[in-house]
């Protein structure tokens, strides 16, 4: 009986020593940015689309810097981002308004000019 309650408490403390930290957002990106308009890119640095897309998050990272948040999160590194946003397909993009609402989610590649028109909409409060 003390082999198998031993066993137990070591199988509990073995799970929990393996859940990634950002499961609980202790080293996670904090998404939706607090007061900021947001946009989230999920996905993963060796799939296609989303290699197409890296340098247009680059750029608008830079062209929004202070005004809003452009944050890529690698679902393939990190599973448990995948299932926290509810990622069925990657690439996948996520808008939050500056109060931190979801108000816009496209699968698949998105260029620049679709989603400049979506953070100045949201910049402007629309």
């Amino acid at each position: 009986m003390k082999c198998f309650v031993r066993f137990i408490l070591l199988s509990i403390a073995l799970s929990v020593m393996h859940q990634p930290a950002n499961l609980w957002g202790a080293n996670g990106p904090v998404v939706p940015v607090k007061d900021t308009v947001t946009m989230v890119d999920l996905g993963a640095k060796s799939c296609i689309p989303c290699k197409m897309m890296a340098p247009i998050l680059e750029e608008l990272k830079a062209e929004y810097e202070g005004r809003a948040a452009v944050i890529f999160i690698d679902v393939w590194k990190d599973r448990s981002q995948g299932l926290r946003f509810g990622v069925q397909a990657i690439p996948t993009q996520i808008f939050y308004d500056k109060h931190g609402k979801e108000v816009y989610r496209h699968v698949g590649f998105m260029d620049k000019k679709q989603i400049k028109e979506l953070l100045d909409m949201l910049l402007e409060g629309k």
